[in-house]
């Protein structure tokens, strides 16, 4: 079994910035791909970045040049650097990874999710 915790999240002021992080625990032997989504009210929920274990990274167009994910793979850690936030930003944020553990394949696992709230 896998656990995502995501921290970081809270309410910021437009123009401000937030760092999201995630860890994963449990029985790991290797983590592909890592990334963060996001889910508005009445949205579908969304990719914002990802990232592979080799450090390529892929992020939504409407925050690129703002937002940057990196990985520490000795800490099974993802972030999420977040600055110049919009109020379109506000969104639950939930961490995603792709886990070999104990299963044949390869798994996504979640997090709980964690608030992001950005005031005008």
């Amino acid at each position: 079994q896998v656990q995502l915790v995501e921290s970081g999240g809270g309410l910021v002021q437009a123009g401000g910035s937030l760092r999201l992080s995630c860890v994963a625990s449990g029985v790991i032997f290797r983590i592909n791909a890592m990334g963060w989504y996001r889910q508005a009210p009445g949205n579908q929920r969304e990719l914002v970045a990802s990232i592979t274990s080799g450090g390529a990274t892929n992020y939504a167009n409407s925050v690129k040049g703002r937002f940057t994910i990196s990985r520490d793979n000795a800490k099974n850690t993802v972030y999420l650097q977040m600055n110049s936030l919009k109020p379109e930003d506000t969104a639950v944020y939930y961490c995603n990874a792709n886990v070999h553990s104990l299963m044949p394949i390869s798994t996504d696992y979640w997090g709980q999710g964690t608030q992001v709230t950005v005031s005008p």
